[in-house]
């Protein structure tokens, strides 16, 4: 299905059966490009602390994205009840997806980042972080398809759930206080869905990883945060450094020669231009020819 408007179009393809659950993909394709007639591209994944959310509440980001003339393309990827690692599975097949169809899109197989909004920023982030890990990347392209890799030029993240095991045991720590916050709700219940042990929340986890030394890739990054946000900026009782969770992250990146800005915005205005507008010029500047 394919709509025009003033500056981009939209397609909805499936990109693999999966079943009878094929992995969506919805393309926001500029009408601009570069010399070569190519242009950059940015893998977009979906928040829902793992559990809820679609490719559809990408689309105020990703018409911003497109407007900017950068391809984005949003993912239904597998997550609930499918548990972790699915998702990293389905984003690596859809990097390198992205790269073998670049012919035919029209995009610079070079110029791939990746982003992604809460649940969707922690898995943005670990993706790009583990490109080469085995388990993500079991699914192969057609037959025929060129040789690529699912690497990334580099991640923006708003307000990423970046450390899944301080924000589940700091949501119980918030439900059992005497004022218990409406923000917890089932969150504890999602991590449960999805990551069914502490165990697994620690070992997909962008910042234990850094603090451990694991190998890992550092691309440039962008991490824009809301204020106040106590579901994503709050301090975690158990980390060696006395810093929210936000610039704990940045602080262990920067060690690992990472390059990454945190930005922080007025919370009431994120879902808005307020986040949409850095994002699209920080991927302006690191995908450019």
């Amino acid at each position: 299905m394919l709509s025009e408007t003033i500056n981009y179009t939209t397609e909805d393809i499936d990109c693999l059966p999966h079943g009878d659950r094929p992995l969506k993909m919805r393309l926001f394709k500029p009408a601009a490009a570069d010399a070569r007639g190519l242009c950059p591209a940015v893998l977009d994944l979906h928040g829902g602390a793992w559990t809820k959310g679609t490719m559809e509440s990408c689309s105020p980001r990703d018409a911003v994205l497109a407007g900017a003339g950068i391809l984005a393309a949003a993912l239904d990827f597998r997550h609930a009840g499918d548990g972790y690692p699915t998702s990293l599975v389905d984003i690596n097949y859809a990097v390198r997806w992205l790269k073998a169809q670049a012919g035919g899109l029209g995009i610079d197989p070079a110029r791939i980042g990746i982003c992604g909004q809460s649940s969707g920023g922690h898995l943005a982030m670990l993706a790009a972080m583990r490109p080469f890990d085995p388990r993500y990347g079991t699914l192969a392209l057609e037959a025929g398809a060129p040789p690529v890799d699912a690497t990334v030029a580099c991640v923006g993240m708003a307000w990423p759930v970046i450390n899944p095991l301080s924000r589940y045991r700091h949501a119980l720590r918030c439900r059992q206080s005497d004022s218990a916050a409406e923000w917890v709700n089932d969150i504890p219940e999602r991590h449960d869905l999805y990551w069914k042990t502490e165990d697994a929340m620690a070992e997909g986890n962008p910042v234990l990883a850094l603090e451990t030394k694991e190998a890992v890739q550092t691309p440039p990054a962008l991490w824009v945060q809301g204020r106040p946000d106590p579901v994503h900026d709050y301090r975690d009782p158990d980390s060696p450094v006395d810093l929210n969770e936000p610039e704990r992250f940045a602080h262990a990146y920067r060690e690992a020669d990472g390059e990454i800005e945190v930005l922080y915005i007025e919370q009431a205005t994120r879902a808005s231009n307020t986040s949409f507008d850095p994002l699209a010029a920080f991927f302006r500047k690191h995908l450019a020819e």
